[in-house]
């Protein structure tokens, strides 16, 4: 017996973790040049020290958590009973729409070779989910998304 569509469980991805590292990565250049312009304004302007030490500590905490909520709290790619939602990926064309409005979801590569899901929606607009970016396998993930694709269509499975 399947569960109503009522009762489906909804699905995070998260961001992998070669993605994560590279967000954590720009994140501390920006915290070293916000170190450097602190140091400047502490030497030009004969500001207390301290303030070079609190920019820096600052600077590390919000690396730290910033890097803590792209990479564990924020669902990069969320499918719900009603529809899915994309977030922090460049180009993806429609970021979120309900199931009602795919018409096809289809494996493909894009323009370097790389996985990608495109979901072809009924309005000709398209929503590509490059693989790469989550943290999940490629098979599972598209189980899933399909699954969810279905149940949200009302299709059940025989």
């Amino acid at each position: 017996m399947s569960a109503p569509l009522d009762d489906l469980p909804v699905s995070d991805y998260r961001l992998a973790p070669a993605i994560g590292v590279r967000f954590v990565g720009g994140l501390l250049v920006l915290v070293a040049v916000l170190v450097f312009a602190t140091t400047l304004l502490v030497g030009l302007l004969d500001l207390p020290g301290w303030l070079m030490l609190l920019a820096a500590v600052l600077g590390l905490l919000a690396v730290a958590v910033g890097g803590y909520v792209v990479t564990r709290r924020i669902a990069v790619v969320r499918l719900g009973a009603d529809g899915y939602r994309v977030r922090l990926v460049r180009g993806v064309g429609v970021a979120a729409a309900g199931w009602k409005d795919v018409r096809e979801a289809v494996t493909s590569t894009d323009g370097v070779g790389a996985p990608v899901v495109v979901l072809r929606l009924r309005d000709d607009r398209a929503t590509t989910i490059p693989v790469r970016v989550l943290a999940a396998d490629r098979e599972d993930f598209v189980r899933d998304l399909l699954a969810h694709l279905q149940r949200g269509q009302g299709i059940r499975p025989l």
